[in-house]
């Protein structure tokens, strides 16, 4: 049923509009809609074709977060590369992961928009449903028409808000709608959620049916995160967009900065926080599931961060994408040879590579960057070093490694797979064995480059996305699981973040950041920065407060794709990146040649880039479309 309804909403609208297609035109198919909407079941399908346009968050070469940043690379050349955004080389016709037409690898938002409003009219006729129902769906379809407006404003700004579909009858001109200004755009959303929220479950209760459907936790989450891309600086007071207006002479940012719209954002993550903590949802910490094995403290860490991502529906994730589960990217997260007994183990690609930019961000195990530490030798960071007792649990003894892998934050091993690193879990649960697996990856190792394109191109892989369960033994067996696109940890960071933008340095800014600190197994901010920081007064600082908060952001979603929007919002990418994508020199057998940093790309993004182009075609066939600045 949910395809015939797909296939007659795209015929009719194909059919029937003609010359005056664009983004809300109502099939007029009467008969189809009267069909989806006659019953329950008919209209509780309409309902999962709403959700069916929810874009693929788990998939690395289908979200643009995974795909068009900075974290992920791949091994080079691809013809149908989804980095040619990250690679600069976007363009206006045609343009990759295009979601305001749903081509090249992006999702048809706006047809789900128009899918959404067409459920909102109908719904009201449904003969055998209790009004109570009928108002929690609605709920939901108010607020994934919110996401699906927010989504589309992270990528191109100022869109045009649907907030109705036009009957077919509609003149070329009433179709022909034009840009919304960002404030305009934002507090539409935020009216939706607002909407939507209180009809909302607190938190799904039959969880076989119903997980990944919205709640009033991910509601109130995500309205606190609106809110916060509203008060960056991308869009709060960005003087870069001045002058940018529609063809009437309508400004379509604000250019003034506004300080309110960060106390507007911290109400909205206080009022989300005191939400989810009462509706239960705490930061994950990873119960022993083998206490046949006494596992040690450095393991337990490390599988709190690992599994606060892969663990499905953990009590950390609000929101996770059931639409969207994590499944052929846990395939390219691992490296072949991970079990030297199975090097040609079934579905192992392993070529997701982790850049050496993103490798040193992770702090030093004293919990501040490596190249503040005063205890750290940064500058011998590529030097080699043989793994020790010390570091057991997390670099194989008697291996060769760099000195940048040891005496690093838990996070770093928990989330970073890489030559001699112990790869704890996929059937070997005792961290005191002497069977772990570990990853070889010089040349002629089983993780080398045996196979093309199935290799990381910088000898860093990222672990943290691979389930520990996973068989990797004689042949790949998975355990998928939901996209978290919203955890507590995130709220938590976004309102120190907010915080510290209103007053600075306080000691609620500094809770929060501890708090996520403290599951890292790290000393608080203070205590961290003063005994081992070369600049040990910075958290005194709104500056120098900001810029750690920032980069505990980076460091706590890394390869969870925040760090595409947060560098955006922040107007970083602009600096971040332009530096070169760097790793070893992988085809080289020793590690004195192995361990030397190696050009693999020179990435490039200029300020245009900050918002997609909207294809030609589009500007085209709507004389209201202005296109982006830049483009």
């Amino acid at each position: 049923m949910k395809r015939i309804i797909i296939f007659c909403t795209i015929l009719v609208m194909v059919s029937s509009v003609s010359c005056k297609k664009y983004l809300d035109i109502v099939p007029d198919n009467v008969a189809t809609l009267e069909n989806a909407f006659a019953m329950r079941n008919t209209a509780e399908q309409f309902l999962f074709t709403c959700y069916s346009y929810m874009p693929l968050h788990g998939n690395d070469e289908r979200n643009p977060a995974l795909a068009a940043g900075d974290e992920f690379w791949r091994p080079l050349p691809a013809p149908t590369d989804p980095q040619e955004i990250a690679k600069g080389n976007q363009r206006i016709v045609d343009p990759y992961m295009n979601f305001w037409e749903g081509l090249n690898g992006g999702t048809r938002l706006f047809g789900g928009i128009r899918d959404c409003n067409i459920f909102l009219e109908n719904i009201g006729v449904v003969p055998d449903m209790e009004q109570a129902e009928k108002d929690v769906w609605i709920a939901e379809i108010k607020a994934l028409k919110a996401y699906y407006h927010f989504y589309l404003f992270r990528l191109y700004g100022p869109v045009p808000l649907i907030r109705q579909n036009l009957p077919i009858s509609a003149g070329v001109e009433e179709v022909q709608i034009k840009r919304s200004p960002s404030d305009e755009c934002i507090n539409y959303i935020v009216e939706l959620l607002d909407e939507a929220a209180p009809d909302l479950p607190p938190r799904i209760i039959n969880e076989v049916a119903e997980l990944g459907r919205f709640t009033r936790s991910i509601a109130l989450a995500l309205k606190a995160e609106v809110l916060m891309t509203a008060a960056s600086p991308l869009f709060n007071g960005n003087v870069d967009y001045t002058g940018i207006v529609n063809k009437d002479g309508e400004a379509l940012f604000n250019t003034t900065y506004d300080k309110l719209k960060w106390n507007r954002a911290a109400d909205a993550l206080k009022m989300a926080i005191d939400f989810c903590e009462a509706a239960g949802y705490k930061l994950y910490e990873y119960k022993n599931q083998y206490p046949q094995y006494a596992i040690s403290p450095v393991t337990i860490i490390q599988m709190s961060i690992r599994n606060s991502v892969c663990e499905p529906w953990n009590s950390e994730v609000i929101w996770g994408d059931i639409n969207s589960r994590a499944d052929a990217i846990q395939n390219r997260a691992a490296p072949r040879g991970l079990d030297p007994a199975s090097v040609g183990v079934g579905g192992l690609n392993g070529n997701i590579a982790i850049p050496l930019k993103i490798v040193e961000m992770f702090y030093s195990n004293n919990g501040v960057p490596v190249d503040e530490d005063k205890n750290w030798d940064y500058a011998n960071r590529f030097r080699v070093k043989t793994g020790d007792t010390e570091h057991k649990y997390v670099i194989r003894e008697g291996y060769q490694t760099a000195e940048l892998n040891f005496k690093r934050e838990q996070r770093f091993y928990a989330d970073l797979g890489f030559d001699g690193g112990i790869w704890y879990g996929q059937g070997k649960f005792d961290d005191k064995g002497t069977d772990l697996l570990f990853v070889s990856s010089k040349k002629g190792n089983p993780a080398s480059e045996i196979v093309p394109n199935y290799y990381s191109a910088s000898g860093y892989w990222p672990k943290k996305l691979f389930h520990f369960q996973n068989i990797v033994t004689g042949s790949l067996v998975k355990r998928p699981y939901p996209w978290p696109v919203i955890k507590l940890s995130n709220l938590y960071l976004f309102y120190a973040e907010a915080l510290n933008e209103i007053g600075g340095p306080q000691p609620e800014v500094f809770s929060y950041v501890d708090l996520i600190r403290k599951r890292a197994g790290l000393l608080p901010v203070k205590e961290a920065w003063t005994t081992y920081s070369r600049n040990p007064n910075k958290f005194n600082t709104q500056e120098g407060l900001r810029e750690i908060i920032h980069r505990e952001r980076l460091i706590e979603f890394a390869m969870e794709g925040q760090r595409f929007w947060d560098l955006r919002r922040w107007k970083q990418a602009t600096t971040e990146m332009n530096k070169s994508i760097t790793g070893w020199d992988i085809n080289k057998s020793t590690a004195s040649l192995y361990y030397r940093e190696t050009f693999i790309y020179n990435q490039k993004f200029s300020a245009r880039d900050y918002l997609w182009p909207i294809n030609e075609n589009e500007l085209l066939k709507n004389g209201n479309l202005i296109q982006n600045p830049g483009w």
